[in-house]
Protein backbone atom coordinates (compact mmCIF):
# COMPACT_ATOMS: atom_id res chain seq x y z
CA UNK A 1 0.00 0.00 0.00
CA UNK A 2 1.40 3.41 -0.95
CA UNK A 3 2.06 6.02 1.72
CA UNK A 4 -0.57 8.30 0.18
CA UNK A 5 -3.18 5.60 0.13
CA UNK A 6 -2.33 4.63 3.75
CA UNK A 7 -2.85 8.23 4.82
CA UNK A 8 -6.18 8.27 2.97
CA UNK A 9 -7.31 5.07 4.68
CA UNK A 10 -6.32 6.33 8.13
CA UNK A 11 -8.10 9.62 7.53
CA UNK A 12 -11.18 7.79 6.30
CA UNK A 13 -11.21 5.57 9.39
CA UNK A 14 -10.85 8.58 11.65
CA UNK A 15 -13.82 10.29 10.01
CA UNK A 16 -15.84 7.08 10.20
CA UNK A 17 -15.08 6.76 13.91
CA UNK A 18 -16.21 10.32 14.61
CA UNK A 19 -19.34 9.85 12.51
CA UNK A 20 -20.21 6.61 14.31
CA UNK A 21 -19.85 8.31 17.66
CA UNK A 22 -22.05 11.19 16.55
CA UNK A 23 -24.63 8.77 15.20
CA UNK A 24 -24.71 6.82 18.45
CA UNK A 25 -25.21 9.91 20.58
CA UNK A 26 -27.88 11.33 18.29
CA UNK A 27 -29.75 8.05 18.12
CA UNK A 28 -29.72 7.67 21.90
CA UNK A 29 -31.30 11.09 22.22
CA UNK A 30 -34.28 10.12 20.08
CA UNK A 31 -34.68 6.33 20.48
CA UNK A 32 -35.10 3.88 23.32
CA UNK A 33 -32.41 1.29 24.07
CA UNK A 34 -34.72 -1.32 22.54
CA UNK A 35 -34.84 0.70 19.32
CA UNK A 36 -31.04 0.96 19.38
CA UNK A 37 -30.71 -2.82 19.55
CA UNK A 38 -33.15 -3.25 16.66
CA UNK A 39 -31.31 -0.62 14.63
CA UNK A 40 -27.98 -2.36 15.23
CA UNK A 41 -29.37 -5.70 14.10
CA UNK A 42 -30.65 -4.12 10.88
CA UNK A 43 -27.45 -2.36 9.89
CA UNK A 44 -26.24 -3.09 6.34
CA UNK A 45 -23.97 -6.11 6.04
CA UNK A 46 -21.43 -7.29 3.47
CA UNK A 47 -23.15 -9.73 1.16
CA UNK A 48 -20.78 -12.61 0.38
CA UNK A 49 -21.87 -12.84 -3.23
CA UNK A 50 -21.22 -9.13 -3.75
CA UNK A 51 -17.78 -9.56 -2.20
CA UNK A 52 -17.06 -12.34 -4.71
CA UNK A 53 -18.02 -9.99 -7.53
CA UNK A 54 -15.66 -7.31 -6.24
CA UNK A 55 -12.80 -9.81 -6.09
CA UNK A 56 -13.44 -10.61 -9.76
CA UNK A 57 -12.67 -7.03 -10.87
CA UNK A 58 -9.45 -7.39 -12.87
CA UNK A 59 -7.00 -4.48 -13.04
CA UNK A 60 -5.06 -6.14 -15.88
CA UNK A 61 -8.20 -6.46 -17.97
CA UNK A 62 -9.01 -2.79 -17.44
CA UNK A 63 -5.47 -1.96 -18.54
CA UNK A 64 -6.00 -4.08 -21.67
CA UNK A 65 -9.19 -2.19 -22.53
CA UNK A 66 -7.49 1.19 -22.14
CA UNK A 67 -4.55 0.08 -24.30
CA UNK A 68 -6.85 -1.31 -26.99
CA UNK A 69 -8.89 1.90 -27.21
CA UNK A 70 -5.79 4.10 -27.21
CA UNK A 71 -4.41 1.93 -30.01
CA UNK A 72 -6.95 3.23 -32.52
CA UNK A 73 -4.86 6.39 -32.86
CA UNK A 74 -7.79 8.75 -32.54
CA UNK A 75 -11.41 8.26 -31.57
CA UNK A 76 -12.47 11.78 -32.48
CA UNK A 77 -16.17 11.98 -33.29
CA UNK A 78 -15.39 13.32 -36.78
CA UNK A 79 -12.67 10.76 -37.51
CA UNK A 80 -12.89 7.76 -39.84
CA UNK A 81 -16.10 5.73 -39.56
CA UNK A 82 -15.11 2.74 -41.71
CA UNK A 83 -11.35 2.32 -41.34
CA UNK A 84 -10.87 -1.06 -39.59
CA UNK A 85 -7.76 0.08 -37.72
CA UNK A 86 -8.04 3.78 -36.93
CA UNK A 87 -10.78 6.14 -35.88
CA UNK A 88 -14.04 6.25 -34.01
CA UNK A 89 -15.74 3.62 -36.18
CA UNK A 90 -13.08 1.01 -35.51
CA UNK A 91 -13.34 1.75 -31.78
CA UNK A 92 -17.13 1.35 -31.85
CA UNK A 93 -16.87 -2.01 -33.61
CA UNK A 94 -14.24 -3.27 -31.19
CA UNK A 95 -16.29 -2.16 -28.20
CA UNK A 96 -19.35 -3.90 -29.63
CA UNK A 97 -17.39 -7.15 -29.97
CA UNK A 98 -16.22 -6.88 -26.36
CA UNK A 99 -19.78 -6.56 -25.12
CA UNK A 100 -20.95 -9.40 -27.37
CA UNK A 101 -18.32 -11.73 -25.92
CA UNK A 102 -19.43 -10.78 -22.43
CA UNK A 103 -23.08 -11.36 -23.36
CA UNK A 104 -22.27 -15.01 -24.04
CA UNK A 105 -21.75 -15.47 -20.28
CA UNK A 106 -25.18 -14.05 -19.40
CA UNK A 107 -27.38 -16.91 -20.65
CA UNK A 108 -29.42 -14.70 -23.01
CA UNK A 109 -30.04 -12.03 -20.36
CA UNK A 110 -27.79 -9.49 -22.10
CA UNK A 111 -28.43 -7.74 -25.41
CA UNK A 112 -25.95 -5.55 -27.30
CA UNK A 113 -26.67 -2.79 -29.80
CA UNK A 114 -25.04 0.03 -31.67
CA UNK A 115 -27.31 2.99 -31.07
CA UNK A 116 -26.56 5.01 -34.21
CA UNK A 117 -28.06 8.36 -35.16
CA UNK A 118 -27.27 11.24 -37.51
CA UNK A 119 -26.16 14.39 -35.74
CA UNK A 120 -27.09 17.55 -37.63
CA UNK A 121 -24.51 20.36 -37.84
CA UNK A 122 -23.57 22.27 -34.69
CA UNK A 123 -20.67 24.57 -33.87
CA UNK A 124 -18.53 21.43 -33.29
CA UNK A 125 -20.07 19.24 -36.00
CA UNK A 126 -19.68 20.96 -39.39
CA UNK A 127 -21.80 18.51 -41.41
CA UNK A 128 -24.32 15.72 -40.76
CA UNK A 129 -22.38 12.97 -38.96
CA UNK A 130 -23.18 9.47 -37.79
CA UNK A 131 -22.65 9.01 -34.07
CA UNK A 132 -22.81 5.63 -32.38
CA UNK A 133 -23.37 4.75 -28.74
CA UNK A 134 -22.46 1.15 -27.90
CA UNK A 135 -24.91 -0.24 -25.35
CA UNK A 136 -25.13 -3.57 -23.52
CA UNK A 137 -28.26 -4.23 -21.47
CA UNK A 138 -28.31 -6.86 -18.72
CA UNK A 139 -32.02 -7.44 -18.27
CA UNK A 140 -33.46 -7.82 -14.79
CA UNK A 141 -35.07 -11.11 -13.81
CA UNK A 142 -37.64 -9.94 -11.26
CA UNK A 143 -40.90 -9.02 -13.06
CA UNK A 144 -41.64 -6.43 -10.39
CA UNK A 145 -38.23 -4.74 -10.81
CA UNK A 146 -37.06 -5.47 -14.36
CA UNK A 147 -38.40 -2.16 -15.74
CA UNK A 148 -36.23 -0.30 -13.24
CA UNK A 149 -32.92 0.61 -14.89
CA UNK A 150 -29.44 1.67 -13.77
CA UNK A 151 -26.82 2.95 -16.21
CA UNK A 152 -23.03 2.98 -16.01
CA UNK A 153 -21.12 4.62 -18.82
CA UNK A 154 -18.14 6.51 -20.10
CA UNK A 155 -17.41 8.21 -23.43
CA UNK A 156 -15.14 6.48 -25.92
CA UNK A 157 -14.51 9.48 -28.19
CA UNK A 158 -11.33 11.52 -27.72
CA UNK A 159 -9.74 14.81 -28.79
CA UNK A 160 -6.50 16.80 -29.08
CA UNK A 161 -5.90 20.47 -28.25
CA UNK A 162 -8.01 21.61 -31.21
CA UNK A 163 -11.45 20.13 -30.61
CA UNK A 164 -12.09 20.16 -34.38
CA UNK A 165 -8.90 18.28 -35.34
CA UNK A 166 -10.08 14.80 -36.36
CA UNK A 167 -6.72 13.62 -37.74
CA UNK A 168 -4.25 14.16 -34.90
CA UNK A 169 -3.29 11.32 -32.57
CA UNK A 170 -5.67 11.45 -29.63
CA UNK A 171 -5.18 8.30 -27.52
CA UNK A 172 -7.66 9.45 -24.85
CA UNK A 173 -6.40 6.90 -22.35
CA UNK A 174 -7.70 8.56 -19.21
CA UNK A 175 -10.28 10.79 -20.89
CA UNK A 176 -12.14 8.59 -21.25
CA UNK A 177 -10.94 5.10 -22.10
CA UNK A 178 -10.65 4.64 -18.33
CA UNK A 179 -14.38 5.27 -17.84
CA UNK A 180 -15.28 2.96 -20.73
CA UNK A 181 -13.02 0.31 -19.22
CA UNK A 182 -15.05 0.70 -16.03
CA UNK A 183 -18.30 0.04 -17.88
CA UNK A 184 -16.93 -2.94 -19.83
CA UNK A 185 -15.29 -4.54 -16.81
CA UNK A 186 -18.43 -4.03 -14.73
CA UNK A 187 -20.38 -5.80 -17.47
CA UNK A 188 -17.92 -8.71 -17.49
CA UNK A 189 -18.17 -9.14 -13.72
CA UNK A 190 -21.95 -8.79 -13.45
CA UNK A 191 -23.12 -10.63 -16.59
CA UNK A 192 -22.97 -14.18 -15.13
CA UNK A 193 -25.29 -13.20 -12.25
CA UNK A 194 -29.03 -12.59 -12.15
CA UNK A 195 -30.17 -9.17 -10.92
CA UNK A 196 -33.67 -8.04 -10.03
CA UNK A 197 -33.46 -4.75 -11.94
CA UNK A 198 -31.90 -3.99 -15.32
CA UNK A 199 -28.32 -2.71 -15.62
CA UNK A 200 -27.11 -0.89 -18.73
CA UNK A 201 -23.43 -0.56 -19.72
CA UNK A 202 -22.76 2.21 -22.22
CA UNK A 203 -19.95 3.63 -24.29
CA UNK A 204 -21.14 7.09 -25.31
CA UNK A 205 -19.75 8.96 -28.31
CA UNK A 206 -19.71 12.64 -29.19
CA UNK A 207 -18.99 13.82 -25.63
CA UNK A 208 -16.17 16.14 -26.65
CA UNK A 209 -18.35 17.65 -29.38
CA UNK A 210 -21.15 18.56 -26.98
CA UNK A 211 -22.35 15.48 -25.02
CA UNK A 212 -24.12 14.37 -28.18
CA UNK A 213 -24.34 10.63 -27.58
CA UNK A 214 -25.56 11.04 -24.02
CA UNK A 215 -28.21 13.55 -25.13
CA UNK A 216 -29.48 11.07 -27.71
CA UNK A 217 -29.55 8.24 -25.17
CA UNK A 218 -31.36 10.32 -22.52
CA UNK A 219 -33.92 11.71 -24.98
CA UNK A 220 -34.55 8.22 -26.36
CA UNK A 221 -35.01 6.94 -22.80
CA UNK A 222 -37.76 9.50 -22.24
CA UNK A 223 -39.45 8.59 -25.53
CA UNK A 224 -39.32 4.89 -24.67
CA UNK A 225 -40.57 5.47 -21.12
CA UNK A 226 -37.48 3.97 -19.45
CA UNK A 227 -37.50 4.10 -15.67
CA UNK A 228 -33.87 5.12 -15.13
CA UNK A 229 -33.29 5.47 -11.38
CA UNK A 230 -29.55 6.02 -11.41
CA UNK A 231 -26.73 6.93 -13.81
CA UNK A 232 -23.03 6.52 -12.93
CA UNK A 233 -20.97 8.54 -15.41
CA UNK A 234 -17.34 7.47 -15.12
CA UNK A 235 -15.20 10.14 -16.74
CA UNK A 236 -11.46 10.08 -15.99
CA UNK A 237 -11.02 7.44 -13.31
CA UNK A 238 -7.44 6.42 -14.13
CA UNK A 239 -4.98 9.13 -13.14
CA UNK A 240 -3.61 9.39 -9.60
CA UNK A 241 -1.07 12.22 -10.04
CA UNK A 242 -2.39 15.73 -10.64
CA UNK A 243 -0.74 18.43 -12.66
CA UNK A 244 0.01 20.21 -9.38
CA UNK A 245 2.07 17.23 -8.24
CA UNK A 246 -0.49 16.00 -5.72
CA UNK A 247 -0.91 12.24 -5.69
CA UNK A 248 -3.90 10.33 -4.33
CA UNK A 249 -4.77 6.74 -5.20
CA UNK A 250 -7.29 6.34 -2.38
CA UNK A 251 -10.02 8.87 -3.28
CA UNK A 252 -12.73 9.20 -5.91
CA UNK A 253 -14.80 12.34 -6.39
CA UNK A 254 -18.55 11.95 -6.84
CA UNK A 255 -20.24 15.05 -8.26
CA UNK A 256 -23.98 15.49 -7.75
CA UNK A 257 -26.44 18.33 -8.08
CA UNK A 258 -28.67 19.21 -5.14
CA UNK A 259 -31.33 21.23 -6.95
CA UNK A 260 -32.76 19.16 -9.84
CA UNK A 261 -32.07 20.52 -13.32
CA UNK A 262 -35.67 19.80 -14.35
CA UNK A 263 -37.24 21.52 -11.35
CA UNK A 264 -40.44 23.44 -12.13
CA UNK A 265 -41.17 26.93 -10.84
CA UNK A 266 -43.76 25.50 -8.45
CA UNK A 267 -41.24 23.01 -7.11
CA UNK A 268 -38.68 25.77 -6.75
CA UNK A 269 -41.12 27.87 -4.72
CA UNK A 270 -41.75 24.92 -2.40
CA UNK A 271 -38.04 24.24 -2.01
CA UNK A 272 -37.32 27.85 -1.13
CA UNK A 273 -40.03 27.62 1.52
CA UNK A 274 -39.10 24.33 3.21
CA UNK A 275 -35.51 23.64 2.11
CA UNK A 276 -34.13 20.77 0.11
CA UNK A 277 -31.27 22.45 -1.74
CA UNK A 278 -29.12 19.45 -0.80
CA UNK A 279 -31.73 16.77 -1.36
CA UNK A 280 -32.40 16.21 -5.05
CA UNK A 281 -32.52 12.62 -6.31
CA UNK A 282 -28.95 12.84 -7.61
CA UNK A 283 -27.68 13.94 -4.21
CA UNK A 284 -29.47 10.96 -2.67
CA UNK A 285 -27.73 8.73 -5.23
CA UNK A 286 -24.39 10.23 -4.21
CA UNK A 287 -25.13 9.51 -0.55
CA UNK A 288 -26.12 5.97 -1.49
CA UNK A 289 -22.76 5.47 -3.25
CA UNK A 290 -20.93 6.78 -0.19
CA UNK A 291 -22.83 4.40 2.09
CA UNK A 292 -22.10 1.45 -0.21
CA UNK A 293 -18.44 2.47 -0.22
CA UNK A 294 -18.29 2.40 3.57
CA UNK A 295 -19.55 -1.20 3.48
CA UNK A 296 -17.69 -2.70 0.51
CA UNK A 297 -14.73 -0.45 -0.38
CA UNK A 298 -13.71 1.22 2.90
CA UNK A 299 -10.16 1.87 1.66
CA UNK A 300 -11.53 4.13 -1.10
CA UNK A 301 -12.61 7.52 0.18
CA UNK A 302 -15.78 8.71 -1.55
CA UNK A 303 -15.35 12.49 -1.75
CA UNK A 304 -18.84 13.87 -2.36
CA UNK A 305 -18.77 17.17 -4.25
CA UNK A 306 -21.92 19.29 -4.04
CA UNK A 307 -21.83 20.35 -7.70
CA UNK A 308 -23.26 18.93 -10.89
CA UNK A 309 -19.73 18.79 -12.31
CA UNK A 310 -16.39 20.52 -11.97
CA UNK A 311 -16.60 24.31 -11.77
CA UNK A 312 -18.27 25.60 -14.93
CA UNK A 313 -17.79 22.31 -16.80
CA UNK A 314 -20.00 19.40 -17.85
CA UNK A 315 -20.12 15.71 -18.65
CA UNK A 316 -22.39 12.95 -19.90
CA UNK A 317 -24.43 12.97 -16.70
CA UNK A 318 -25.81 16.39 -17.66
CA UNK A 319 -28.27 15.24 -20.38
CA UNK A 320 -29.75 12.71 -17.98
CA UNK A 321 -30.16 15.37 -15.30
CA UNK A 322 -31.93 17.67 -17.73
CA UNK A 323 -34.39 14.87 -18.53
CA UNK A 324 -35.12 14.29 -14.83
CA UNK A 325 -33.02 11.16 -14.25
CA UNK A 326 -30.76 10.99 -11.16
CA UNK A 327 -27.14 10.98 -12.29
CA UNK A 328 -23.67 11.56 -10.87
CA UNK A 329 -20.12 11.85 -12.18
CA UNK A 330 -17.18 9.83 -10.82
CA UNK A 331 -13.78 11.42 -11.42
CA UNK A 332 -10.26 11.15 -10.00
CA UNK A 333 -9.43 13.67 -7.23
CA UNK A 334 -6.67 15.63 -9.01
CA UNK A 335 -6.71 16.26 -12.75
CA UNK A 336 -3.59 16.75 -14.87
CA UNK A 337 -4.23 19.33 -17.58
CA UNK A 338 -0.89 18.60 -19.30
CA UNK A 339 -2.38 15.23 -20.19
CA UNK A 340 -5.97 16.30 -20.84
CA UNK A 341 -7.10 17.73 -24.23
CA UNK A 342 -3.47 18.00 -25.39
CA UNK A 343 -1.61 17.16 -28.59
CA UNK A 344 0.86 14.34 -27.91
CA UNK A 345 4.32 15.95 -27.78
CA UNK A 346 7.40 16.65 -25.67
CA UNK A 347 8.43 20.21 -24.82
CA UNK A 348 11.29 21.16 -22.51
CA UNK A 349 11.35 17.67 -21.06
CA UNK A 350 7.60 17.69 -20.37
CA UNK A 351 5.48 14.99 -22.01
CA UNK A 352 2.02 16.17 -23.02
CA UNK A 353 -0.94 14.05 -24.10
CA UNK A 354 -3.42 11.55 -22.71
CA UNK A 355 -1.21 8.46 -22.94
CA UNK A 356 -1.78 5.00 -21.45
CA UNK A 357 1.47 5.28 -19.48
CA UNK A 358 -0.21 7.80 -17.17
CA UNK A 359 -3.11 5.50 -16.26
CA UNK A 360 -2.98 3.53 -12.99
CA UNK A 361 -4.86 0.27 -13.51
CA UNK A 362 -4.85 -0.60 -9.80
CA UNK A 363 -6.64 2.66 -9.04
CA UNK A 364 -9.10 2.08 -11.90
CA UNK A 365 -9.92 -1.34 -10.46
CA UNK A 366 -10.43 0.10 -6.99
CA UNK A 367 -12.90 2.65 -8.36
CA UNK A 368 -14.63 -0.06 -10.34
CA UNK A 369 -15.14 -2.15 -7.23
CA UNK A 370 -17.20 0.78 -5.97
CA UNK A 371 -19.09 0.88 -9.28
CA UNK A 372 -19.87 -2.83 -9.13
CA UNK A 373 -20.94 -2.75 -5.48
CA UNK A 374 -23.21 0.23 -6.15
CA UNK A 375 -24.84 -1.30 -9.22
CA UNK A 376 -25.47 -4.66 -7.55
CA UNK A 377 -26.87 -3.05 -4.42
CA UNK A 378 -29.14 -0.75 -6.41
CA UNK A 379 -30.36 -3.60 -8.61
CA UNK A 380 -31.10 -5.83 -5.62
CA UNK A 381 -32.65 -3.20 -3.38
CA UNK A 382 -36.29 -2.11 -3.57
CA UNK A 383 -37.14 0.96 -5.60
CA UNK A 384 -37.10 4.34 -3.89
CA UNK A 385 -40.48 5.03 -2.22
CA UNK A 386 -42.96 7.07 -4.25
CA UNK A 387 -45.16 10.01 -3.26
CA UNK A 388 -43.34 10.64 0.02
CA UNK A 389 -44.83 13.46 2.01
CA UNK A 390 -44.09 15.31 5.22
CA UNK A 391 -47.47 15.87 6.87
CA UNK A 392 -48.18 19.54 7.49
CA UNK A 393 -51.41 19.18 9.49
CA UNK A 394 -50.35 16.59 12.07
CA UNK A 395 -51.96 16.90 15.48
CA UNK A 396 -48.63 16.82 17.31
CA UNK A 397 -46.69 19.88 16.19
CA UNK A 398 -43.63 18.83 18.20
CA UNK A 399 -43.18 15.54 16.33
CA UNK A 400 -42.80 14.79 12.61
CA UNK A 401 -45.05 12.51 10.55
CA UNK A 402 -44.19 11.16 7.11
CA UNK A 403 -46.33 9.17 4.68
CA UNK A 404 -45.64 7.35 1.41
CA UNK A 405 -47.04 4.86 -1.09
CA UNK A 406 -46.59 1.16 -0.45
CA UNK A 407 -43.69 -0.36 -2.38
CA UNK A 408 -45.00 -2.95 -4.88
CA UNK A 409 -42.05 -5.36 -4.51
CA UNK A 410 -43.00 -8.67 -2.89
CA UNK A 411 -39.85 -8.85 -0.76
CA UNK A 412 -40.16 -5.45 0.91
CA UNK A 413 -39.92 -5.98 4.66
CA UNK A 414 -40.51 -2.38 5.69
CA UNK A 415 -39.11 1.11 5.56
CA UNK A 416 -36.72 3.43 7.36
CA UNK A 417 -37.44 7.03 8.19
CA UNK A 418 -34.13 8.89 8.24
CA UNK A 419 -33.21 12.38 9.35
CA UNK A 420 -30.25 14.67 9.88
CA UNK A 421 -29.40 18.17 11.00
CA UNK A 422 -30.24 20.69 8.26
CA UNK A 423 -26.54 21.47 7.71
CA UNK A 424 -25.34 17.85 7.79
CA UNK A 425 -24.37 16.24 4.50
CA UNK A 426 -25.33 12.63 5.27
CA UNK A 427 -28.19 10.92 7.10
CA UNK A 428 -27.32 10.40 10.77
CA UNK A 429 -30.49 8.97 12.36
CA UNK A 430 -33.05 6.36 11.41
CA UNK A 431 -36.08 4.55 12.75
CA UNK A 432 -37.27 1.25 11.31
CA UNK A 433 -40.91 1.02 10.26
CA UNK A 434 -42.72 -2.25 9.75
CA UNK A 435 -45.14 -2.83 6.87
CA UNK A 436 -46.80 0.58 7.10
CA UNK A 437 -47.09 3.67 4.92
CA UNK A 438 -46.73 6.34 7.58
CA UNK A 439 -44.64 6.95 10.65
CA UNK A 440 -44.25 9.61 13.34
CA UNK A 441 -40.84 10.45 14.77
CA UNK A 442 -41.64 11.50 18.30
CA UNK A 443 -40.33 14.77 19.72
CA UNK A 444 -38.23 15.60 16.64
CA UNK A 445 -39.46 18.74 14.92
CA UNK A 446 -39.61 19.11 11.13
CA UNK A 447 -38.48 22.70 11.71
CA UNK A 448 -35.06 21.56 12.86
CA UNK A 449 -34.18 18.52 10.75
CA UNK A 450 -34.29 17.18 7.19
CA UNK A 451 -36.21 13.91 6.71
CA UNK A 452 -36.48 11.11 4.18
CA UNK A 453 -37.77 7.57 3.67
CA UNK A 454 -36.18 4.47 2.15
CA UNK A 455 -37.46 0.96 1.54
CA UNK A 456 -35.82 -2.16 3.01
CA UNK A 457 -36.21 -5.73 1.73
CA UNK A 458 -36.05 -9.04 3.60
CA UNK A 459 -32.31 -9.33 2.95
CA UNK A 460 -31.60 -5.90 4.42
CA UNK A 461 -31.02 -4.15 1.07
CA UNK A 462 -31.94 -0.48 1.29
CA UNK A 463 -33.12 1.80 -1.49
CA UNK A 464 -31.86 5.33 -2.01
CA UNK A 465 -33.70 7.85 0.16
CA UNK A 466 -36.73 9.77 -1.07
CA UNK A 467 -36.99 13.37 0.11
CA UNK A 468 -40.55 14.37 1.09
CA UNK A 469 -42.73 17.17 -0.16
CA UNK A 470 -45.24 18.97 2.06
CA UNK A 471 -48.56 17.11 2.10
CA UNK A 472 -51.84 17.03 3.97
CA UNK A 473 -52.52 13.88 5.95
CA UNK A 474 -54.17 11.20 3.84
CA UNK A 475 -57.56 9.88 4.84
Amino acid sequence: MSTTRLRSVLAHLAVATVTTGMLASLTMSTSSSEDDEASTSQRPHRDREVVRMLRAVDADNMRRIVDELAGFGTRHTLSAQHDPDRGVGAAADWLTEEFEQIAETAEARMTVEQQTFTQQPTDRVPEPTEITNVVATLHGTDPAAANRMYVIGGHYDSRCTDVMDAECDAPGANDDASGVAGAVEAARVLAPYEHDATIVFAGFSGEEQGLLGAYHFAENAVEQGYDIQGVLNNDMIGNTVGGNGRSDDGTIRVFSEGVPSDETEEEADTRRSVGGEMDGRSRQLSRFIAEVGQIYTPDLNVWEIARRDRFGRGGDQTPFLEEGFPAVRLTEPHENYEQQHQDVREEDGMIYGDLPRFVDEQYMARVNELNVATLVTLARAPSTPDNVGLVTNAEDAYSTTLQWDANPAADVAGYEVVWRDTMATRWTNSERVADATSHTVQDVSKDNYMFGVRAVDVDGNRSPVAYPEPQRARQ
